[in-house]
């Protein structure tokens, strides 16, 4: 049912799914998520992870799950986190990740808003949950919801932050984002 939803949601929006990779490096990975400059995205990808039969995890505001639309979030693979209290999400998410395989939707701005460079967390979960970086993002000019394109547990072994983040630059550079004037396409 929900591959049928996917399927006919990105019909009547006019939008296609792009695999950069190997659609099997959706089944477990830190999917970094970008340009995101509109809460659109969180919806297209849904429905493209519906399409496609994967199942999708994402951090949130715990007062999102607590709210009376709550289990609508937690269905969306929503998981609550109190944001006042600090967390030690690297550990969290190396947790969540020996219970069960799905993709862990981070998106390294933090905001929809323009900033200065990424925030270092997916990076970090990454190489704690021993899981791959996986690539996505929503083309608002091409009407593309591209992902696939993975950095695997090697590259991550072998190659410097700087290197990895300098792959990710050139892979966004070429995405439109919804909101131009809120993307910064120097992202460290």
């Amino acid at each position: 049912m929900k591959k049928f939803i996917g399927q006919l949601g990105l019909k009547i929006l006019g939008w296609k799914i792009v695999l950069d990779g190997d659609v099997e490096n959706l089944n477990r990975c830190i999917l970094v998520v970008a340009p995101h400059t509109d809460n659109m995205e969180y919806i297209l990808g849904n429905l493209a992870y519906w399409v496609l039969g994967k199942k999708l995890k994402v951090i949130i505001k715990d007062e999102h799950t607590k709210a009376w639309y709550g289990f609508v979030v937690k269905a969306l693979g929503g998981i609550g986190i109190d944001r006042s209290q600090r967390n030690d999400l690297i550990n969290f998410v190396d947790n969540e990740f020996k219970k069960d395989d799905f993709s862990l939707v981070i998106t390294p701005e933090g905001t929809r808003s323009w900033v200065a460079k990424w925030k270092k967390g997916f990076y970090l979960m990454a190489i704690k949950s021993r899981v791959p970086i996986v690539l996505g993002a929503g083309d608002f000019g091409k009407k593309e919801i591209h992902m696939g394109k993975v950095i695997t547990v090697e590259e991550l072994e072998t190659k410097t932050y700087e290197e990895i983040m300098a792959e990710l630059e050139e892979y966004y550079k070429v995405i439109t984002p919804s909101v131009p004037a809120n993307w910064n396409p120097k992202i460290y």
